[in-house]
């Protein structure tokens, strides 16, 4: 029994550790070869597996949409063609129903954040071991194929849409403008000022925050479900695995669904003059 739950728990935490690539301080630069090595890196380890996957599903968008563009035909679309156009229609209902300003970034920010999530998200449907099982076959030690559920992905995606936020407010509505929007809002009151900026500064970081910490629990508890599924005998992991893989297809659209929707309310507040 001791044993069945050693192996339990280094498969879990197997499966939950990055390639992580950092300064370690006996060590020097290399790869981690176990959580704590990871953690004496700091702040600064690079997780090698993240990147590479999110630059990867990145390049996939690029390439499908300009291949849509180099491809595409008059008349009645088919395939892979008529597949990206019903996610471009989808994605400029988004903008058209929640952006009411003036921008030419908005349409397409909305259709690489849907679309580039979606695609992260989506690895999710892979064999749990799969690429751990054939990447150890050339040594590496850990890997972990779903950027989303690294929460460096996505607070930097979040902390990426906060930037775009603060630069249109300060574009549209002049440093002053935007200053005093913070300070006397929701109280119009110079006695009220300071209560207005504590309340305004919470709920301009918290955008950020919430945008990233959605995504990244929603795909993390997903991913250790999955983990916790696979440890059981093999005849009750399909049993349970199929279902919740079916139910994760609605779970990988939604989150790309809701961040994408959300950046475009919060920008759609920059424009706006209160």
């Amino acid at each position: 029994m001791a044993g069945e739950t050693t192996s339990s728990t280094y498969y879990i935490t197997h499966h939950l550790q990055n390639l992580t690539f950092g300064l370690h301080p006996e060590h020097g630069w290399s790869f981690a070869h176990s959580l704590e090595e990871a953690r004496q890196m700091g702040f600064w380890a690079i997780h090698v597996d993240t990147m590479g996957w999110s630059i990867a599903t990145g390049l996939l968008f690029l390439w499908l949409f300009r291949h849509l563009g180099k491809t595409a035909t008059t008349g009645v679309p088919s395939g892979i063609q008529n597949a990206l156009e019903m996610v471009f229609e989808f994605c400029e209902g988004i903008v058209r129903t929640s952006f009411h300003g003036q921008s030419r970034l908005i349409g397409p920010l909305a259709l690489t954040l849907f679309c580039w999530i979606f695609f992260m998200n989506a690895l999710k449907w892979l064999p749990i071991d799969l690429f751990p099982q054939i990447f150890a076959r050339f040594g590496v030690d850990y890997m972990r194929i779903v950027p989303t559920s690294d929460p460096n992905v996505t607070l930097g995606l979040g902390f990426a849409v906060f930037g775009l936020i603060i630069f249109y407010s300060i574009r549209n509505k002049g440093l002053g403008g935007f200053a005093k929007e913070m300070a006397f809002t929701p109280f119009n009151h110079w006695s009220l000022v300071p209560f207005n900026l504590l309340l305004e500064l919470v709920v301009l970081c918290v955008k950020p925050i919430s945008l990233g910490l959605r995504l990244f629990g929603n795909i993390f508890a997903g991913e250790v479900i999955f983990i916790m599924i696979a440890l059981l005998p093999f005849w009750i992991m399909w049993v349970l695995d199929v279902p919740w893989l079916i139910f994760h297809i609605l779970i990988i659209v939604l989150q790309a669904f809701i961040f994408a929707v959300l950046s475009v309310v919060y920008l759609n507040a920059a424009f706006e003059e209160h």
